[in-house]
Order: C-alpha cells, then structure tokens, then sequence
C-alpha cells in the first residue's frame, strides 16, 4: 500500500471519530464545562488581588486542563471495543499504529482543542497580560497533545477491565507531571520576566517523543488487552 493509501486511512479514522463525537455533543460540553467551572472558582474563592491571581493562573489552567482530559480518556478506545472495530482495525494491511495515532487525534480535536480556545477567555478573570495569554495558548498547544497520547497508553492497559476509568487516572496522571511542570513554567516566566521558550522547548520535545513512542506503545497494549 502507498503513503497516500495510508494517509487516506488516516483522515478517514479521524473524520469518523470527529462525527461519532459531535453526535455525542454532551460529552464534549462536559469537559468544557468542568474546565470552565474549575478555572472560574478560583478567583472567587481566593479573592480579587491581581498579583496573587496572576501568579497562581498558569498553575490553575494546567491543573484544570489534564482533570478535564481525564474525563474523556475511557471512552477512547471502549466503544470500539465493544462493537468490534478495533479488531476490525487489527486486520487492515496498514499499520496499527497509525490508527491509533488517528484515534489520539480526534481525541485531541474534539477534547483538547476546545480547552485551548477557551483558555485565553479564562485567563482574562486572573487579569493575565497579552504576553502571558500568548504564552498559554502556546503552551496548551504544545502540551495537550501530550496529555491526549499519555493517556491512550493508559486507556489501552486498562480496556475491557471494571473500574477502568479510576485506573487510567492512576496510570496517566503520574507520567503527566513533567508536561504540567514545563507548561505552568512557560507561563509564569513572563510574570517573572524571564524568557518562556526553554520550558516551551521541553514541551516541543515531550510532544516530538510522544508522538514517536505512544502511538505504538498503546497499539502493543490494545493487542495484548484484545487477546
């Protein structure tokens, strides 16, 4: 089979996960809205002074950010499941890897791409500076992708097992502190006047590593978990 033939899987796996999604619409406000409620306590529980709110919102977005990823990482590869696409999936010539990376993918768009639109609105109640909002976004950008791939190893360990979404957050969220560390820290350099793009850097690197390693990591457990 040819790239294109590949590719052309590819964009068929991820526009099918897309439109399973939208048709599942209360899913994805859930985790918006427990990102929104989350981010918009803050400030009203610890009060208005702006320099205690700007130094605490990088930490109180990422913090919001992997929670609400979590909400959805069961549901990754579960339908599937059940309905027998994965094995399905099993016996296309293409790799099994790459489709796993398109399922991370429309997990990605349909969970994490919201959370980076919205974030910048959000960071307005911390009174976060132009600079500081920019830097988020890049930062999310960087790092949700992350979160989505971390935490498709740790769907695909626990498929099929009771109890498994409890599981997944005990597996995904310990391998998820390095990306929350480096993102809070992009963000809060520019509060402190120091240069943001080393801790961007690491967060391009986790991302370029993850992207390599995870899809293939959870594709080996999904095969172990299917047998």
């Amino acid at each position: 089979m040819n790239s294109m033939t590949i590719f052309g899987l590819v964009r068929l796996v991820i526009g099918r996960d897309v439109k399973l999604a939208m048709r599942r619409r209360a899913d994805v406000l859930t985790i918006l809205i427990f990102f929104v409620m989350i981010v918009s306590l803050f400030p009203l529980a610890v009060g208005s002074e702006v320099d205690l709110l700007r130094k605490m919102a990088p930490g109180v977005v990422w913090v919001a950010a992997l929670l609400s990823s979590m909400l959805s990482l069961g549901r990754m590869f579960s339908a599937d499941y059940l309905d027998g696409t994965l094995e399905q999936m099993l016996l296309v010539p293409q790799s099994f890897s790459m489709l796993v990376l398109s399922k991370i993918a429309a997990h990605w768009l349909m969970s994490g791409v919201p959370l980076v639109l919205i974030a910048p609105i959000l960071g307005l109640q911390f009174d976060m500076p132009v600079e500081s909002l920019l830097v988020l976004v890049v930062a999310l950008l960087l790092g949700t992708p992350v979160l989505s791939m971390i935490g498709a190893v740790g769907a695909a360990l626990t498929l099929g097992l009771r109890g498994g979404g409890v599981l997944v957050s005990l597996l995904v969220l310990p391998l998820c502190i390095p990306v929350l560390i480096f993102g809070t820290s992009a963000v809060s350099a520019i509060t402190e006047g120091t240069n943001p793009l080393p801790n961007l850097a690491l967060l391009g690197a986790i991302l370029l590593g993850s992207v390599v390693f995870s899809p293939w990591v959870a594709a080996q457990a999904l095969k172990i978990s299917m047998e």
